[in-house]
C-alpha cells in the first residue's frame, strides 16, 4: 500500500512538490503527508483560523447568554486531526520549535493533553505556511 501511495504522489507535480516542502520539517513523516495531501487540498490556501477550524482544531466556545462554557474542539477532519496527533507527538522529542512551544505552556500550568492540542495546531499552521510561501522548514 505505501509503495502505491508514493507512486501516486511522484506522478502528480504538485503533490510531489508539496511532499518535498513538508519532508523538509522535523516530526513530518510519510503518514502525516499522505493524509494532509489527500484530505487537506486546502492546504497552503487559507488562513491560520480557517486551516485549524478545518482540521476541527479551533477551540470553540460553549457560551449561551451569561453562562461562560469551556471552550473545546471538536468537528473539523477527524482523519488529519488523528494523523497529526501522532506526528506531533514525535515533532516535540524532534522539532525544537514545537518541543519548546509545548513545554513551555506546560511549565505555564497547562495539562500535557492541552498543551500538545496547541501544539498541533502550531504544526498545522507552520505547515500551512510553508505551503503557501513555498518555503522549507527554516529553524
Amino acid at each position: 500500500m505505501e509503495e502505491r501511495l508514493s507512486k501516486a504522489v511522484e506522478e502528480e507535480a504538485a503533490w510531489s512538490e508539496r511532499k518535498a516542502l513538508l519532508e523538509t520539517t522535523p516530526g513530518v513523516g510519510k503518514a502525516l503527508i499522505w493524509t494532509l495531501l489527500s484530505e487537506m487540498p486546502e492546504l497552503g490556501t487559507l488562513n491560520n483560523k480557517e486551516i485549524a477550524s478545518l482540521a476541527g482544531l479551533a477551540p470553540i466556545n460553549r457560551d449561551s447568554g451569561k453562562s461562560k462554557g469551556k471552550r473545546r474542539i471538536f468537528g473539523g477532519r477527524h482523519s488529519v486531526r488523528t494523523t497529526l496527533y501522532m506526528a506531533t507527538l514525535s515533532a516535540v522529542q524532534c522539532n525544537p520549535v514545537i518541543g519548546g512551544f509545548y513545554r513551555h505552556l506546560v511549565k505555564q500550568g497547562k495539562h500535557k493533553k492541552v498543551a500538545l492540542t496547541a501544539a498541533m495546531r502550531k504544526f498545522l499552521t507552520i505547515l500551512n505556511a510553508m505551503v503557501r510561501d513555498d518555503r522549507e522548514w527554516a529553524h
